[in-house]
């Protein structure tokens, strides 16, 4: 069976006021809804490379992203900030060309881009757990249901989510509180600490009774009270010859 975007063959973008590009014609518009439809370019297909190769040791899926755009190159430059595109068989990840990638949302609800979205937070989500001590560990529903309400805020303020933005706000997610400035306990950290053997209480006393772990407090005070009496003897031979370098000397008398 033919995949649902085979007849999409090139498209036109345009440059928005907001320097982010939009779909504004494509070779299949039956079942393409231009309305909103964005598309991202060359440099920020790059940065979305980079902030997910930090997933990878969390379960990211690259063949998971590949599969949740469609790649298109730059044909014709057409004036006016619009551009023709044409389609291309790349891999986003390994192509030396700069490529645009349109997000498959045919399916919005079960198709490649949908989860594409929901495999980037559940990532997002082990990766923050395992960087931060939360109290309670921050959960998939709790990511979704705070980005969710920031999108219903553009939304009804008539403002369209570009794929790059929907994106950035799953990779760059923080929760409230938490400040990368600030150094935070991560649980490698409390592992490496929780390696230190632990002691029961019997050990614990042996280690107390432990002659040689004790310190040789009674030397250290000879040593010091000795040390006090030479700085004691010192200061008080110096303190007699200054004296006595003070005194008048008597006149001798010579005989008559």
């Amino acid at each position: 069976m033919a995949k649902p975007t085979s007849t999409l063959d090139w498209c036109i973008v345009r440059l928005g006021e907001d320097h982010n590009w939009w779909v504004g014609e494509t070779s299949d518009p039956v079942r393409w809804d231009v309305d909103g439809l964005s598309i991202v370019d060359p440099r920020q297909v790059a940065h979305l490379v980079e902030l997910v190769d930090a997933l990878r040791d969390y379960g990211f899926q690259q063949d998971l992203f590949e599969a949740a755009f469609i790649p298109f190159r730059i044909e014709k430059d057409l004036g006016a900030g619009k551009v023709r595109l044409k389609r291309v068989k790349e891999s986003i990840f390994e192509s030396d060309e700069k490529l645009f990638a349109l997000p498959d949302i045919l399916d919005e609800e079960n198709g490649p881009y949908a989860d594409l979205l929901d495999h980037l937070t559940r990532c997002r989500v082990k990766l923050l757990n395992d960087l931060f001590a939360f109290e309670s560990k921050l959960t998939v529903d709790e990511v979704e249901d705070e980005i969710r309400e920031e999108q219903n805020t553009h939304f009804i303020e008539g403002k369209a989510v570009h794929t790059f933005s929907e994106l950035c706000a799953i990779l760059d997610y923080m929760p409230d509180g938490i400040d990368l400035d600030e150094e935070q306990p991560s649980k490698a950290a409390e592992e490496e600490e929780d390696d230190l053997p632990t002691l029961d209480a019997e050990e614990e006393e042996k280690l107390k009774n432990d002659e040689s772990l004790k310190w040789d407090e009674d030397g250290d005070d000879e040593k010091e009270d000795e040390k006090d009496g030479e700085e004691k003897k010192e200061g008080d031979e110096e303190g007699a010859g200054e004296e006595e370098a003070e005194k008048p000397r008597r006149k001798s008398r010579g005989k008559r």
